[in-house]
């Protein structure tokens, strides 16, 4: 649908489009500001009612050579007028501020679609760097695109003359006049980030003004320019959200919130031992914040001394957290062990990303579902919670809290760096609402010995969750032995007799297998599928979104989403059994399907990659149909 607006005098009116979707994708070097834009558009179209999905990319060098293709950024947002699952595969624009950024990312761009160059970057050097023999702007090789081609550092430079900046100081606010001219070429807002510009520069207000103007100038450069004669409407998401007060949300910044969430109805303090690791620092970060919900955070001088340092404040009575990645939780693995065996509640935030060892810092993986479940010496069994989005972050922390807490065990969250990152709208939920989930301490002796003596225990159990009392330091009459050797049932003595070993151990298995976790749903709508795909973790987004392709082109198939990776849901074999075809997308080489095949002996397929990217809707829907089609 178009319609005309007017323009300037002298000039025609410019045509809009309406539009129920749109992907735009900002690239440049890493030192071009592109997180910084994509954030601050993503941020306008939150406010303005969209339903929105992101995706950050960026090098894992802290800078990387100027001009180079490992050292380009770029930040892609899905926004539309209806509810929306993934970033989208590919753009419909691309903004390339340099030749790097138009090389690295012109596979992803379909013909047809818009590409806006910063001609001034268009240099014989640059285009060398990259591999240009020719200049891609001259050759023909985007002819199948629609090219804007817009001296951006020089408008820049030009918008800024008044101001007393230099050139090159004034060609770095280049990515707002880029910013201002994607707002206007979709009806964004611009207050927030007038207002955003003005706070992040509170105390330097002539660069706040420098980036306001820069800003400013980009939109009456499309709203002058006959270059760009059509603008696009996206209308709100009116009908994909529930009523409620909403605010746009990264994975990282849903989970820090869960944790304070979950001490606070846990009524308890918060403790975070951490060590600084890509990409789970925006979690210490932002717990640092709260000091005023009882938070304390500790970034310790490594790994080991993190996870200690919170397994020592589980049992000084407070809610213990460690972050890390895959890295990480190697170096953290026996005190994990350790935790297992003082069965004392700890949550182990694990933000996975590409390995082995360092590996790719940046650039998400599914890889360590086999570590969380087995990476320990000796029966050692923890429960695994993975959220599905950046928002379900917030709500799986909980969960993963509530298990922790009340069956006194260390439990593994599973998120990774395309959640981390990534951002979506979320719904404010009403503290209401939130899951109680206090706990009582022990307060004084619960057993009684044969000659009357009453004592503590320390390891009598719940007869129902199987937990034993959590009893803080410093109580009278309930003092008690820890450490890493065998406990004796009941006493928590050491024990080296090996009934009483395989005892302790198979009722710390029996304790996990019976933890409460809802049965599995899975959505078959005409219950006429033959074909199940079965997810977990960050797959959500990319399988619902192929799941959907395929049933609008009147194909049947099934689908169902983990939380819970152990124990799994106790329905799941069932479910399982009810399909002739299981498929696992996983961002690994089969982790779950293995799993899968091993305990309940179905035939799971595994389709799987690790390219460091989540899957594209399309790449996943194409595999699914081969799947149908063969069945």
């Amino acid at each position: 649908m178009t319609h005309q607006v007017s323009s300037p005098a002298g000039q025609h009116p410019k045509e809009v489009q309406r539009l129920d979707r749109v992907i735009i994708r900002f690239a440049g070097d890493s030192g071009d500001g592109m997180q910084l834009t994509g954030d601050r558009f993503t941020s306008e179209t939150a406010s303005f009612g969209n339903d929105l999905s992101t995706l950050p990319n960026f090098p894992a060098e802290i800078r990387a050579p100027a001009g180079t293709l490992p050292g380009v950024s770029s930040f892609q947002l899905h926004f539309a007028d209806h509810d929306i699952l993934t970033p989208g595969d590919a753009p419909d624009v691309l903004v390339a501020m340099n030749p790097a950024a138009l090389k690295a990312n012109i596979e992803d761009v379909p013909r047809g679609a818009e590409i806006i160059v910063n001609t001034d970057e268009f240099t014989k050097r640059a285009m060398a760097k990259v591999g240009y023999a020719t200049s891609p702007l001259e050759d023909g090789s985007l002819d199948g695109h629609r090219v804007h081609q817009v001296p951006l550092t020089t408008l820049t430079v030009e918008a800024l003359k008044d101001f007393d900046v230099g050139r090159k100081d004034a060609g770095r606010s280049k990515n707002m006049f880029a910013l201002g001219l994607l707002s206007w070429m979709y009806h964004r807002p611009t207050e927030q980030t007038e207002h955003f510009l003005r706070t992040k520069f509170a105390k330097k207000p002539e660069v706040a003004e420098a980036n306001i103007a820069a800003y400013r100038a980009g939109w009456n450069f499309g709203e002058t320019t006959e270059d760009f004669a059509v603008s696009y409407e996206v209308a709100p998401a009116t009908t994909a959200f529930p009523p409620g007060t909403y605010r746009n949300i990264s994975g990282n910044l849903a989970l820090s919130y869960g944790l304070v969430a979950a001490a606070q109805q846990a009524e308890l303090p918060l403790f975070l031992g951490s060590y600084p690791i890509t990409p789970a620092s925006d979690v210490l970060h932002e717990l640092s914040k709260h000091k005023n919900f009882g938070v304390r955070t500790f970034q310790a001088e490594d790994e080991i001394a993190g996870i200690g340092a919170a397994l020592g404040a589980a049992f000084g009575g407070a809610l213990g957290v460690t972050t890390t990645s895959g890295p990480g939780v190697a170096l953290k693995s026996e005190t994990i062990g350790l935790a297992v065996s003082l069965e004392l509640p700890l949550l182990i935030i694990d933000i996975q990303r590409g390995g082995p060892s360092t590996g790719l810092p940046t650039k998400t993986e599914q890889a360590d579902l086999l570590q969380a479940m087995y990476g320990r010496n000796g029966e050692a069994p923890v429960p695994i919670v993975a959220p599905a989005t950046p928002a379900d972050c917030f709500t799986a922390t909980l969960d993963a809290a509530r298990i922790a807490l009340r069956y006194r065990t260390p439990v593994f969250l599973l998120s990774d760096g395309y959640l981390a990152n990534g951002s979506e709208p979320w719904r404010v939920p009403e503290v209401a609402d939130l899951p109680d989930l206090r706990v009582q301490f022990a307060h004084g002796p619960n057993h009684e010995l044969a000659d009357g003596t009453e004592v503590f225990w320390p390891y009598k159990r719940d007869p129902h969750t199987l937990a034993r009392p959590w009893a803080v330091p410093g109580t009278p009459g309930l003092e008690h032995r820890i450490g890493g050797i065998e406990k004796q049932d009941g006493t928590g003595n050491i024990s080296y007799d090996p009934a009483n070993h395989d005892f302790m151990v198979r009722t710390r298995q029996a304790k996990i297998d019976g933890i409460d976790v809802p049965d599995l749903e899975v959505d078959d709508p005409k219950g006429q599928a033959r074909v199940l795909v079965l997810g977990w973790g960050s797959t959500y987004g990319p399988i619902t979104a192929a799941v959907r392709r395929l049933r609008n082109a009147g194909e049947h198939i099934a689908q169902a989403h983990l939380r819970h990776l152990n124990p799994f849901p106790g329905n799941l074999g069932e479910l399982l059994r009810r399909y002739e075809k299981v498929v696992v997308p996983e961002m690994n080489l089969g982790q779950l399907s293995t799993l899968i095949r091993a305990k309940y002996l179905v035939d799971a397929h595994s389709y799987t990659q690790v390219n460091g990217m989540p899957f594209k809707a399309e790449q996943l829907a194409t595999a699914l149909m081969e799947v149908i089609a063969h069945d």
